[in-house]
């Protein structure tokens, strides 16, 4: 009871000692602690989630792990508690058979840091095996003639614990004619011998039990023993000899199983019984002991399994060759294994991403990697690699631990998965190899935005088409994935004639088709300029535009209309038209009569007029201009044509199918303006019905009469002026000048060779009959913008010349003078209603 409390006790204190030693290793990345052995499954190791500042959570989803080296998981991490518990019942003298100091090796790792903490764990020494010997019953034979003091060496005992746990002693039974020493071996192990203390007779005792005991310094100690049976035997002279004291064997690790590795031999000069040597291993470990065999009887070593450099490097057997006599000797066999490169170089995953964003940043760690051969030397050196060309590379951790991390940014649009193979290759000869395959798939990332297939698109669209019609389908396509690739439509705003422009059009947003949500008309809008804009799922959303330009088609829905001659209100269908045109009868053939001005409110064919002669009085009197429209004589008016013709013009488009409109002529053949009248007359006469008011008529008839009279005036006072224009010039003016004095040129305006003035000016004259000078003023207050008046000049040049003409009559003593104003006004062109000729009017006074 008082035991099991002191070895309580001890293991409590252990694991504090390890904790306090694991608080100042953790800044550096790795973390030591101490554990008894043979403790149960689930007991605690150490507080990892504290000495590393780990949270609970990111434990409790699985993102730290613990991964132990070799095929046996002994330790794991507690989701609960962030404690590292043992996950087996670990037994030192197990693992650690060749090794002083056991220490188990594990890596946290910490998925979503990519991060790797070392842990060593010590495996404490506990007394739980005792001394043991490998043959519990030993028998020596002695020879009665042996001299007191000579040693015979015994086997030893085993104890596979370590430190004060280990063997520590050896106890003999008592007996007057034996005792027992120690030696202390090279490697400061310790020998015991059986020391002969007093001479032997066989007549007095021919056998002797003894008792060797192994002692332990446990507390309490553990005890084995080995019971000693010692046979006197009568003289022998001559004890065998090896050839050698120690034998030397190298032997690499592939020797087959069943070789012979060497052969011992020993002498012994005796003959007979005495004279027989037989061979036997006496200082041997277990694991020796299951690896090589000794022929008693030849003395040849073999090998009984396979040598793994690995595991054992080298070996020392202690054989012992005795006669029949019980006369022995010792010799030494050192074997030493030999490496070969036997072992590939292996390649564990720790860690790994199975999934990354494109978007990560160059030197993302995508996995963990631990990479080990276990040959040595140049065999085990490793090198590793990434096949083929991948946007990775890799980064040595530390030790045997090595990162692939993104060498340069990823894009998933060009390559959406990764098999990235990682080989391992050593330094033997021939080289072996291993790989590891890592499968990695790129997540998308909202990084491209739609692009349409076209750069622009256009359509045409036949005006008056039903609403809600089919016009065009645009499409984008998105290289992401998934929601970042789904695209939907949109129209960008606008107007069009004052109205929104979703109200002329709309764009189907999954499908990206223009529907025409009214009927359009081409008179009206000829074409539409729109934006379609193509807008993806992510978020942010990325979106691009395109233009889309709608023409709309011309169809021939617009008949011509008639401009000339103007609309008339003449009974009949609502498209007739009325005019009347003068034509003298002593005309020419191809004389303009009139001209049938028509537009079409279409474009293109639909809006080419051609025009003929549809119905006439005389039909071979007047023909028609397929495209002028001009209407003009056939041939000479002759005195049997009547007087008065109606003309049928019919104006039709090239449309299919052709629209046309009509205009009626009314032609008055007449030499003079009675004339006109009268057959004007008489027309009216013929047109009113009985009872009629004759007011229309009337009104009709004085407004031409009155407009051929202004005609006629108008004629007369360009006549006159024109005259009176070069008289002045030849009179009034030098002959070489072409202008009035102080009269710039710039107020001159010219047509049809005739010269206006192009502002209003007021001249008085003042003539003589006898005096030979004149003088010509300019008032300024008479006119409007006129240029100022000059100063006369002391001698102002006659009006009518220096001298007078030959023949001029006598004039009389006190002629009277004459004076008179002349007022010029400009005549104002305008292009809408362009006059035949300029007015002008003169007053003389």
């Amino acid at each position: 009871m008082c035991a099991a409390g002191r070895r309580w006790g001890r293991r409590q204190r252990a694991l504090l000692g390890a904790v306090l030693l694991a608080a100042w290793q953790a800044a550096w990345g790795q973390l030591s602690y101490s554990v008894p052995e043979e403790m149960p499954k689930g007991s605690f190791v150490g507080d990892v989630a504290k000495d590393l500042g780990l949270h609970l959570p990111e434990i409790r989803d699985g993102g730290v792990r613990v991964v132990t080296e070799g095929r046996t998981q002994y330790f794991t991490l507690h989701e609960k508690t962030g404690h590292l518990v043992t996950a087996e019942r670990i037994d030192r003298e197990q693992l650690c058979r060749l090794v002083e100091k056991c220490v188990l090796r594990c890596e946290l790792i910490v998925e979503g840091e990519m991060q790797i903490y070392r842990i060593e764990v010590q495996i404490t020494d506990i007394n739980d095996n005792e001394p043991s010997f490998k043959e519990v019953e030993l028998e020596e034979r002695i020879s009665e003639m042996t001299a007191p003091g000579s040693r015979f060496p015994l086997p030893d005992a085993h104890d596979p614990d370590s430190g004060r746990n280990s063997l520590q002693s050896y106890e003999l039974s008592s007996d007057e004619h034996f005792s027992l020493a120690v030696q202390a071996g090279p490697g400061g192990d310790q020998r015991p011998e059986l020391v002969l203390a007093k001479v032997l007779d066989r007549e007095e005792a021919a056998f002797h039990e003894l008792v060797l005991r192994a002692r332990d310094g446990g507390d309490p100690a553990r005890t084995g023993t080995a019971r000693i049976r010692v046979t006197v035997v009568d003289a022998n002279d001559n004890a065998p000899v090896f050839s050698q004291a120690e034998y030397t064997v190298r032997v690499p690790e592939d020797v087959p199983v069943g070789s012979t590795l060497v052969a011992v031999t020993a002498t012994d000069a005796d003959e007979g019984l005495y004279g027989q040597v037989k061979y036997s291993l006496k200082k041997v470990s277990d694991m020796a002991s299951n690896i090589f065999h000794l022929d008693s009887e030849s003395g040849e070593i073999t090998l009984l399994q396979s040598l793994d450099f690995e595991e054992g490097d080298y070996y020392e057997l202690e054989v012992q060759a005795r006669d029949g006599g019980g006369l022995f000797d010792t010799a030494k066999v050192a074997v030493t294994v030999t490496d070969k490169n036997d072992n590939a170089p292996e390649i564990s995953v720790r860690s790994a991403l199975s999934e990354i964003s494109e978007d990560a940043p160059s030197g993302t760690t995508v996995a963990l990697l631990h990479v080990q051969d276990r040959d040595s030397g140049s065999n085990g050196a490793v090198r590793c690699y990434l096949d083929g060309d991948v946007p990775f590379r890799l980064e040595k951790s530390y030790e045997d631990y090595y990162r692939v991390v993104t060498a340069s940014e990823l894009d998933r649009e060009q390559v959406w998965e990764y098999n990235v193979t990682v080989r391992a290759a050593d330094g033997g000869s021939p080289s072996l190899q291993s790989s590891a395959v890592l499968a990695l798939r790129v997540l998308d990332v909202n990084d491209n935005a739609p692009v349409f297939l076209e750069e622009r698109y256009s359509a045409r669209l036949a005006e008056n088409n039903a609403a809600g019609a089919l016009v065009l389908t645009v499409r984008a396509t998105d290289a992401d994935w998934g929601q970042n690739a789904r695209v939907r439509y949109r129209l960008a705003e606008g107007r069009v004639r004052g109205a929104p422009l979703s109200s002329y059009v709309s764009v189907q947003a999954e499908t990206g088709a223009l529907y025409a949500l009214r009927s359009l008309d081409y008179e009206q809008v000829r074409e539409l300029q729109l934006w379609v804009r193509a807008e993806d799922g992510g978020a942010p959303a990325l979106s691009s535009n395109v233009s889309v330009r709608l023409l709309i088609v011309d169809e021939n829905d617009n008949a011509p209309q008639v401009l000339y001659p103007p609309a008339g209100a003449a009974a009949g269908s609502g498209a007739a038209w009325s005019g009347v045109e003068l034509a003298p009868r002593r005309s020419e053939a191809g004389a303009l009569v009139a001209k049938v001005v028509a537009v079409d409110a279409d474009a293109g064919q639909n809006a080419w007029l051609s025009y003929e002669l549809a119905k006439a009085t005389e039909p071979g009197l007047f023909r028609v201009g397929l495209h002028s429209g001009e209407v003009r004589t056939a041939r000479s008016p002759l005195a049997r044509d009547a007087a008065r013709h109606s003309l049928v013009v019919l104006v039709r488009d090239h449309g299919r199918p052709a629209l046309s409109a009509t205009a009626t002529l009314s032609v008055v053949l007449a030499e003079s303006v009675a004339e006109l009248l009268a057959e004007l007359g008489s027309a009216a006469d013929e047109a009113a019905a009985p009872g009629e008011p004759a007011a229309s008529l009337t009104r009709w008839l004085v407004l031409a009469v009155a407009a051929v009279s202004c005609l006629f005036v108008a004629f007369l006072l360009l006549l006159l002026a024109l005259r009176l224009r070069r008289w002045h010039r030849q009179h009034l003016l030098p002959a070489d000048s072409g202008a009035l004095r102080g009269v710039p040129v710039s107020h001159f305006v010219g047509i049809d060779g005739v010269r206006a003035f192009l502002q209003s000016y007021s001249h008085d004259v003042s003539l003589t009959a006898d005096s030979r000078k004149s003088q010509l003023r300019f008032s300024a207050a008479s006119c409007c913008d006129t240029l100022p008046a000059r100063p006369p000049p002391d001698e102002p040049a006659p009006l009518l010349g220096d001298q007078d003409p030959a023949g001029a009559l006598p004039a009389p003593s006190a002629p009277p003078s004459v004076s008179f104003s002349l007022q010029v006004f400009s005549a104002t062109l305008s292009s809408d209603a362009p006059l035949p000729f300029p007015c002008g009017l003169l007053c003389l006074a």
